[in-house]
């Protein structure tokens, strides 16, 4: 066979078909496995991930420790780089960086000069220009490695030997916590107190059996470099049981009296991970965009003496309220979440506090163990070394004499083992041994070293051997640990809960203010001095919009904004866009989804929204129905999405109408169709039903007729109402109410106007007035008809008015209304109407 025939074979036989399923998901747990392992995830034993690890090993061993002078920080990198984390730099200084930040490691494990960052989020500078050297306390955690106290494993290029785990002289994982995301798994872990922890740890090894009330004696909660206070302690105790669970952390804060008979509110410790720049802008923007009223002025304080935000008031503002306002809608109060995952041997696991003290304590046994043995064999191998010595000096001519008589040193080696029983270790240090050692004064040296080699030789042997005095031994550690580097607790745990109350309303400075909205949905809110300072009409609003609302009153009040398709919309008067008068003001479609053809077609405003009032609405397919206003209260969402107040029966059906009725009135309505058909009833009729639902018949509609409007009126004052009607041939008709016979309930009602056999008259608006009045009736092509109606007669209910427009020429009327400015009265309920 020739070589070509040869390679196609081979390369054949190394081809496998496999299905693509299965490679992906050979392939992908396989890198799971490697990032969960040797990644993302810190062990249970020194709390380090294997970055973090390699960091502080590599810097030990290159002497970058805490009683020598600092080195570039990039030297520390690239050795880090070149014999154990083959990463890119920038993440392994940006670990590095992370281990020397006091605000987010409870005991920094790494110090630098130079810039590290800031609680601002700033970045710290490169790595060329900082310094940087182990902190004490890493000794803590590298104490002892080079005893065989830990495995060692070959790295990644089968160069150096690294450590799988550091001997860790104190429970790190609590201490400093750990943050991470693998596949499929993530970490949480808050700091702690290193007093309070290892005072548990001791109490748990005197104690197997304890339970996590009793460790919970020792650890109160967590303990984070920032401080502030941990509001709660229901939280706490659910993690520490399951290693899940959810706690409030709030700023500390307090209230302090400055100049001019105000306040200021003074941020001194903010919750962990907070970024502190971001907390203040946040704070500021809340004051520029006046979400509240009452602030001043935000600033940050902070200096070499410590953190400090200042929020100033204004004369008269209710500081705690604001306080309250501020710990609800900024990062000055935040949940954390404990989601406390770790490595125990080789696995991720869910962890209490108890199961993280329990690992710590076995992998603290290993190490005192594993370093007990190895000084006791030390010891051995010397004490050895030491009789063979003695032994020597005893016999020095006889050994000389062989030494003299041999070819070499190994031949001196091989006769000194066989004249004289020395062990191989016993003779080369013989032979070894330098001629000025041979001295008497030597050998009583020799004789104390082999006694106090002895006396450890045994204490080691009774550790290895004795359980309480291997206990004794790592309580006598730990307590050095905490003596050394016990600090008092910085995190306030309070009894207190985390909820807030807030008064709403004293957040907002009481003023009137002149508010415009408009029937397309602009709606806008001006002082008054911008208001009287604009000319006449001159409202900002587009061409062909028209006005809806517009009238004084107080930032306090609340609104509602009913559309033709059934939906109300609550906005508060404090919350609406401040512009000049002349500007457009806000769109509502900037913050809520409107109907191309969705129009506002009545606002009434509220200052107590617990009132027992009842909305009237009224659909033009003959519909109606009472709602009340405690069934229309704002929701959540209010700001993005609008509340349905009636349900349209069709696509075609619309809201004509919103009144405001009391729950007990007396009053009548009167429903005019486009047909001219009137039907007057007791509102009692109607009865109450709730914000989704249709409601009852409000008139009996014949086929294509529809309703145009109502009248609403107090009987008492039926006698003074006319009603005004324009058809849509132009004719306009007045006639009084009493006309109109009382009914019940969804009938058809009387007729209005004359039937015409040929070009009937049918009614295309309608208004309602007590006296005489200029009418302002509008048309299709947007012009505007004044009618006088003193200049017309009363009709009785067959007539069909008088023209007064000719559609051909100046357009369909569609609205009539009357034509005064809107009142600054309260609208809400009508004295007459």
């Amino acid at each position: 066979m020739n070589k070509e025939g040869f390679d196609l074979m081979t390369t054949k036989e190394r081809i496998r078909e496999m299905p693509l399923e299965q490679v992906m998901g050979e392939r992908f747990g396989r890198y799971s496995k490697y990032i969960i392992q040797e990644r993302a995830l810190p062990d249970i034993r020194d709390g380090l991930k294997p970055v973090q690890r390699r960091i502080l090993y590599a810097m030990y061993q290159d002497g970058n420790t805490y009683d020598k002078a600092y080195k570039k920080a990039a030297k520390a990198v690239g050795n880090i780089m070149g014999n154990f984390h083959p990463h890119g730099d920038s993440s392994i200084y940006g670990a590095l960086v992370h281990l020397s930040q006091d605000w987010k490691m409870r005991e920094p494990l790494v110090e630098m000069h130079g810039n590290n960052g800031s609680m601002d989020g700033d970045g710290p500078a490169a790595m060329r220009y900082t310094e940087s050297r182990l902190s004490k306390i890493s000794n803590m955690l590298l104490q002892d490695i080079d005893k065989d106290t830990v495995n060692m494993v070959l790295n990644f290029d089968d160069t150096e030997y690294e450590p799988t785990v550091l001997p860790a002289r104190f429970p790190n994982l609590l201490v400093n916590g750990s943050t991470g995301i693998s596949s499929g798994y993530a970490t949480e872990i808050p700091p702690h107190n290193l007093t309070e922890v290892i005072e548990a740890t001791i109490y748990l090894l005197k104690h197997p059996d304890a339970t996590l009330d009793d460790l919970m004696k020792y650890v109160k909660g967590p303990d984070f470099p920032t401080g502030a206070i941990i509001m709660g302690t229901k939280g706490i105790k659910e993690a520490y049981e399951t290693g899940r669970g959810r706690i409030q952390v709030r700023a500390k804060t307090s209230i302090q009296e400055i100049r001019g008979h105000r306040q200021e509110i003074v941020a001194t410790e903010i919750p962990f991970d907070v970024n502190k720049a971001l907390l203040v802008k946040k704070i500021d923007e809340i004051r520029l965009n006046k979400e509240i009223d009452g602030i001043a002025e935000v600033r940050d304080e902070t200096d070499r003496h410590g953190l400090s935000i200042v929020v100033e008031l204004k004369k008269g503002a209710d500081a705690q309220n604001i306080l309250n306002y501020l710990f609800k809608n900024t990062d000055l109060q935040v949940s954390y979440n404990f989601n406390m995952v770790a490595i125990d041997h080789m696995t991720p696991v869910q962890v209490g506090l108890k199961r993280i003290l329990s690992s710590y304590l076995e992998h603290e046994e290993e190490v005192v163990t594993k370093r007990t043995q190895f000084d006791l064999n030390k010891a051995e191998a010397r004490l050895e070394i030491i009789a063979g010595l003695i032994h020597a000096m005893d016999i020095l001519d006889q050994v000389i004499k062989v030494i003299r008589s041999s070819k070499n040193k190994a031949d001196a080696k091989r006769n000194l083992v066989k004249e004289f029983d020395f062990t191989t270790n016993q003779a080369e240090a013989i032979v070894s041994l330098q001629l000025y050692r041979l001295t008497n004064t030597d050998v009583d040296a020799l004789i104390a070293e082999q006694t106090d080699l002895n006396k450890k030789a045994d204490k080691y042997r009774k550790l290895l051997s004795d359980r309480a005095t291997l206990e004794k031994e790592i309580i006598k550690e730990l307590n050095a640990v905490k003596r050394e580097f016990g600090t008092e607790r910085r995190t306030e745990i309070s009894e207190e809960t985390a909820k807030i109350h807030i008064d709403e309303k004293a957040l907002v400075a009481d003023e009137q203010v002149r508010v415009l909205i408009s029937r397309d949905g602009y709606l806008k809110r001006s002082s008054l001095r911008s208001y009287q300072s604009t000319a006449e009409g001159d409202n900002g609003l587009p061409d062909g919009d028209a006005v809806v609302y517009e009238k004084n009153v107080s930032t306090l009040e609340n609104l509602y904004l009913f559309t033709n398709k059934g939906n109300v919309i609550y906005r508060p008067v404090h919350e609406l866009v401040e512009t000049k008068w002349k500007e457009t003001g806000q769109h509502l479609s900037q913050e809520i989804g409107l109907d191309s053809d969705e129009k506002i077609i009545r606002v009434f405003n509220f200052k107590d929204l617990s009132q027992d009032l009842d909305f009237l609405l009224a659909t033009n397919d003959g519909y109606i129905k009472r709602l009340k206003l405690a069934n229309l209260q704002p929701t959540r969402t209010y700001k993005s999405r609008a509340i349905t107040a009636i349900k349209m029966k069709s696509k075609d059906s619309h809201l004509l109408q919103v009144d405001l009725l009391s729950p007990d009135s007396n009053k009548e309505i009167t429903l005019v169709t486009n047909m001219a058909y009137a039907v007057k009833y007791d509102v009692s009729e109607i009865p109450e039903s709730g914000a989704k639902a249709v409601g009852v018949k409000s008139v009996n509609l014949k086929d294509d007729d529809y309703v145009v409007g109502y009248v609403l009126v107090a009987p008492e004052f039926e006698d003074l109402i006319k009603i005004g009607l324009i058809t849509q041939r132009g004719a306009f008709k007045q006639l009084e109410l009493n006309l109109i016979n009382k009914v019940s309930r969804a009938k058809r009602g009387v007729q209005i106007l004359r039937e015409l056999k040929t070009k009937p008259h049918r009614i295309a608006a309608l208004t309602s007035y007590g006296q005489n009045h200029t009418l302002l009736l509008t048309t299709s092509s947007d012009r505007h008809v004044k009618i006088k109606t003193s200049e017309f007669p009363l009709g009785d209910r067959y007539s069909n008015g008088s023209f007064v427009l000719d559609p051909s020429v100046d357009g369909t009327p569609i609205r009539l209304e009357l034509g005064r400015p809107t009142s600054d009265k309260n609208e809400n309920v009508s004295e007459l109407f």
